[in-house]
């Protein structure tokens, strides 16, 4: 009885230490219900002290549908974070280089989110903060949050309810294009909307 009750005592200890090391690969996000974004804007750096040019983070290749774990390698090789993002029926909200205020085309996009949002009073929405790969991780996970705050109370201006939306910011950590040119960049700054 005591050897059987010893071999379950190792098993056990293996389990728990194969969980405990699994669990110890998640990347840090930022997760925000403050409308006043306060906690985004005291990361701002000083004046003429720009993070541009740090190498991108690297991340397990998950090849997309239809993709060859070897391009998924490839990627992952030349330093850039392969992902899949889950779609939105609403456009996204593109920003310029190093801003967090709305263009007339995003204030359009947040527009069709808000009158979808009042005509289904049930709807919850998150709204993701992205960046571009230049910066360093934490800058750019405050300017993510930055950015998903500035739509967030964009929406919350045009009728919105506040407890009806939520924001993230994922910072440079999910690129929508791994490219490392001026287009991909562009692509990358956004919010982006889904529904829950």
């Amino acid at each position: 009885m005591k050897n059987g009750l010893t071999w379950k005592q190792a098993v056990l200890f293996f389990l728990l230490a194969a969980v405990l090391a699994a669990g110890c690969a998640k990347k840090q996000t930022v997760k925000s219900g403050d409308v006043s974004g306060e906690t985004a804007s005291s990361a701002t750096p000083a004046p003429g002290a720009e993070a541009i040019g740090e190498t991108p983070v690297t991340e397990a290749p998950v090849p997309k549908p239809g993709e060859s774990t070897v391009l998924a390698a490839r990627a992952a090789e030349a330093g850039v974070a392969v992902t899949e993002e889950k779609p939105s029926r609403f456009t996204d909200v593109r920003f310029d280089f190093d801003k967090a205020d709305l263009t007339e085309e995003g204030k359009r996009s947040c527009q069709v989110v808000a009158e979808y949002m009042k005509k289904n009073p049930k709807a919850r929405v998150t709204v993701e903060g992205h960046c571009d790969e230049r910066g360093s991780a934490e800058y750019n996970l405050a300017l993510g949050e930055r950015r998903a705050v500035t739509v967030k109370n964009y929406l919350v201006s045009l009728g919105v309810p506040k407890g009806a939306i939520s924001t993230v910011s994922f910072g440079k950590e999910r690129p929508v294009d791994p490219g490392h040119n001026e287009e991909a960049w562009a692509k990358n700054r956004r919010a982006h909307f889904l529904l829950k």
